[in-house]
């Protein structure tokens, strides 16, 4: 786990890095996805990416604009790789520990009904943004 999620932080990372040097050249769209170019509908995701970026130039309101679930994603991206860095110098597994318990309690019937909502509700907004 420890491996995927660091893999994952340093995609997400360099993925920041490359478009935020496309959008000082002043490219309009930094995204890339796929279901958007097939579809030409925006996906539950589309718009995080601007969102991200978004916070990173302390505007929270373009970050809340472009997708709230951007606020997730910069969460992850600060404290996962401090939390796995903290659970290495320690030698304990404290990440791995919240971990199971977060499956646990995501498990349940009522939380995964609310989060398919909640991710159906920003659809939904993104749709009607046009994003």
């Amino acid at each position: 786990m420890y491996t995927l999620l660091s893999a994952a932080c340093a995609v997400g990372f360099i993925w920041l890095a490359i478009t935020y040097s496309r959008s000082t050249w002043n490219e309009i769209d930094p995204g890339v996805c796929l279901f958007k170019r097939l579809t030409n509908v925006p996906c539950p995701s589309c718009g995080s990416t601007r969102s991200v970026l978004s916070l990173l130039q302390g505007d929270f309101w373009g970050a809340l604009y472009w997708n709230p679930f951007g606020f997730i994603l910069m969460a992850i991206l600060v404290i996962a790789p401090l939390w796995i860095l903290f659970d290495l110098v320690s030698r304990k597994a404290t990440l791995f520990n919240f971990y199971t318990k977060a499956e646990l309690f995501l498990n349940r019937k009522w939380v995964a009904i609310t989060a398919v909502l909640i991710v159906l509700m920003n659809w939904i907004w993104n749709i009607s943004k046009g994003i």
